[in-house]
């Protein structure tokens, strides 16, 4: 994809396709595939501490790695071949992230056992339908809120990791649960 004088919530930067890519056709728009759910919810738990654009970088070899993100075979993941991954350049390589795509995985099941779906779970957090927020700056975007510190926590009670309450809020993002385009930006 070139960059083109589309007006996004980030600017159009240089270098910056693939980040403009994801925001264009991706972030925001809601999602109810469980895969999809799943895949998102690792990368925003290896995205803490790093930028969202590095994580889009590696995402094809994350797809690659973990099975693209069918959580039975995550799950049954070995402590072997997660200690491999810590060799892998193509991912995020801190064991602790590593380590908690398996036992989130082992959660994400259980959930949708009980709930039928992980989607019918996550969205129940937002009443079954996308809050759409009127931001005019970037700066006006919380970082949490109480739905995402609400799933956050019943998460974690379920034994997740690296699903605090931005993280979850970033998840929300990313999979529609929340719009958060600007707006003056095209996706509004």
């Amino acid at each position: 994809m070139k960059l083109d004088n589309k007006k996004r919530c980030f600017g159009n930067k240089l270098g910056q396709d693939l980040y403009a890519q994801y925001h264009d056709y991706e972030w925001g728009v809601p999602v109810y595939n469980d895969q999809q759910l799943f895949e998102l919810l690792i990368l925003e738990g290896a995205q803490a501490g790093l930028s969202w654009e590095t994580v889009l970088k590696k995402r094809t070899n994350y797809r690659e790695v973990f099975y693209q993100f069918d959580a039975h075979k995550i799950a049954a993941m070995t402590d072997g071949e997660l200690l491999a991954l810590r060799d892998n350049p193509g991912i995020i390589r801190n064991r602790l992230k590593i380590n908690a795509t398996r036992r989130n995985a082992q959660v994400f099941l259980s959930i949708q056992k009980q709930y039928g779906s992980f989607a019918n779970y996550v969205w129940s957090f937002v009443d079954n339908k996308p809050i759409k927020n009127q931001w005019a700056a970037l700066s006006e975007i919380p970082t949490a809120t109480a739905q995402s510190s609400a799933l956050s926590k019943d998460l974690v009670k379920r034994g997740m990791t690296f699903v605090g309450p931005t993280i979850i809020y970033a998840f929300m993002q990313a999979v529609g649960m929340v719009s958060d385009h600007l707006i003056d930006c095209w996706r509004y």
